[in-house]
C-alpha cells in the first residue's frame, strides 16, 4: 500500500469508489470519468506502480485475473464484452501511479477525444494482448537464461 495512492486509499476503504466487485487480490470499480456507459477499472489490490513492473508469472496470472474479473464484472452490469475496449495506460500517461486496467464499453460508442485518449498501441495506451505478448516473451526469456 501507498500512502498518497488513491486506488490504495480505496482499496482500504480510506476513499470511496462505487465498487463493483472485490476479492482477496482485486478490486473493480467504475470510472469517476467514463468514456462509455460502462467504465470500469480493474485495480489489484497489491500496489504495483504500472505496466512497466509486471514482470513475472505471478503477474502474468494476475493479469489473467484482472481480465476475466472485469468483463465478468462488466457483462454482469449490462456491458457487452464484444464491443469493448481493455488496455492501460502507459508512463508517463497514466493518471494514478497504481496499475490499472481500463475496461470500457461499449467502445464503438465512444466520444471522439475518449476513442484518442483510448487507442489502443499508442506510446499513451496499450492493450491488454500487447501487455500479456510483452509479459510472455519477458517470462520466456527469464526462464531461458536459467537453463
Amino acid at each position: 500500500m501507498s500512502s498518497n495512492c488513491i486506488f490504495c486509499k480505496i482499496i482500504s476503504g480510506e476513499a470511496s469508489a462505487e465498487i463493483l466487485h472485490q476479492d482477496e487480490q482485486l478490486m473493480v470499480f467504475k470510472d469517476i470519468k467514463p468514456a462509455s456507459k460502462y467504465h470500469y477499472l480493474c485495480v489489484p489490490k497489491e500496489h504495483i506502480i504500472n505496466i512497466n513492473y509486471l514482470q513475472t508469472l505471478d503477474h502474468k496470472d494476475l493479469l489473467d485475473k484482472l481480465i476475466s474479473s472485469g468483463k465478468k464484472v462488466l457483462q454482469e452490469n449490462g456491458g457487452d464484452i464484444n464491443d469493448i475496449r481493455m488496455g492501460f495506460h502507459r508512463p508517463p500517461f497514466n493518471s494514478v501511479a497504481h496499475l490499472h486496467l481500463h475496461m470500457i464499453s461499449p467502445a464503438s460508442q465512444m466520444p471522439f477525444l475518449s476513442r484518442l485518449v483510448f487507442k489502443p498501441n499508442t506510446w499513451w495506451f496499450q492493450s491488454v494482448e500487447q501487455i500479456l505478448e510483452k509479459l510472455n516473451r519477458e517470462v520466456n526469456e527469464a526462464q531461458n537464461s536459467k537453463l
